[in-house]
């Protein structure tokens, strides 16, 4: 899954791919949104850690899951 986020004043954005689902994902952010916490916490494919501040948050684009196509279409 990948997933970018777009943080306010800043000009760049985080992406990285994540083995969790898109509803697993969105949990998280809505839970972390709707509370007092302060950010949240996701997980990359390689067990890498982002903490995000849920202040600062401009965006989140969560991509759908596809599988990787060989060969040509016609």
């Amino acid at each position: 899954m990948e997933i970018r986020i777009g943080i306010t004043n800043s000009g760049r954005e985080l992406s990285f791919e994540s083995a969790q689902t898109a509803t697993e994902i969105e949990q998280t952010i809505s839970d972390a949104l709707g509370s007092d916490k302060s950010y949240f916490t996701l997980t990359d494919d390689k067990g890498r850690l982002y903490i995000v501040p849920s202040a600062g948050l401009a965006y989140v684009e969560i991509g759908s899951e596809e599988t990787r196509r060989i060969g040509f279409v016609g």
